[in-house]
Formats: structure tokens, C-alpha cells, sequence
């Protein structure tokens, strides 16, 4: 599995459940829905994503009901559980926390970059 899959595997499960936090839908509409706020750079297959809701409705996070319509295929509507929002909170502060970390990092070398080029000569100047 490659880093990018790693990734993203290892985060689909709290974009479900920011997904399910704000309505009830069936795995076609959270695939879709994560794709539509991601502006398309984030998409689920299905051989990843219903393995991913069957372990979570398992784990009592989300809790599902087959629903039927009349000329159409039953489907099943997930809804997001206490567990899950009390999960989706943890997840929420871990990649807040991961985040900020990886921005650390980021503008840090670029502001050792930006002392370099504008403040470093001048200091250097001034010791003379």
C-alpha cells in the first residue's frame, strides 16, 4: 500500500463520521459528500469505504437501517452514534494536533530561510 493510500485510509474513518455528524445518508451519498467538500481530491472506492461503515456500525459508532422506496433498491442509511461523535471529537484533536505539528515544521524552515536572506546580512553588517 502506498503512503498516499495509507494516509488516506487511516483518516477515512473520521471524514465518515464528519459526514454523518451533520445528516443520515447511505454509502453512496458519504462517498459522494466527502468528494463534494474535498472539491474532488478525496474520493472513496467502494471495496474501501463499506468495509470501513460495516466496522463501524460493528463498533456501535454509526448504526444502520435499511431503508425501502417504492420502485427502487433497498438501501442502507447510516447515522452517526454517541460512540462515533465522542470518536469523531478524538480524531477531530488528533489531526488538529497533527496538523499544526507538519505547519510547524513547514514555516519553520521558511521562516530560518526568510531570517537568512533579510536579517542575517544586516546583523552581520552591524558587528563590524
Amino acid at each position: 500500500m502506498s503512503r498516499e493510500k495509507a494516509l488516506n485510509r487511516s483518516h477515512a474513518l473520521a471524514l465518515i463520521l464528519s459526514v454523518l455528524r451533520d445528516a443520515p445518508r447511505h454509502g453512496y451519498e458519504i462517498a459522494r459528500e466527502v468528494e463534494r467538500r474535498s472539491g474532488k481530491r478525496l474520493t472513496f472506492r467502494e471495496g474501501t469505504l463499506y468495509p470501513l461503515l460495516h466496522g463501524l456500525e460493528k463498533d456501535e459508532m454509526i448504526a444502520g437501517e435499511w431503508q425501502e422506496r417504492e420502485g427502487e433498491k433497498p438501501r442502507r442509511i447510516y447515522v452517526i452514534c454517541e460512540a462515533g461523535l465522542a470518536e469523531l471529537d478524538r480524531q477531530i484533536g488528533l489531526w488538529r494536533d497533527f496538523s499544526s505539528a507538519v505547519e510547524s515544521v513547514i514555516e519553520g524552515e521558511s521562516a530560518w530561510n526568510a531570517f537568512r536572506r533579510k536579517l542575517a546580512p544586516k546583523l552581520l553588517l552591524r558587528g563590524r
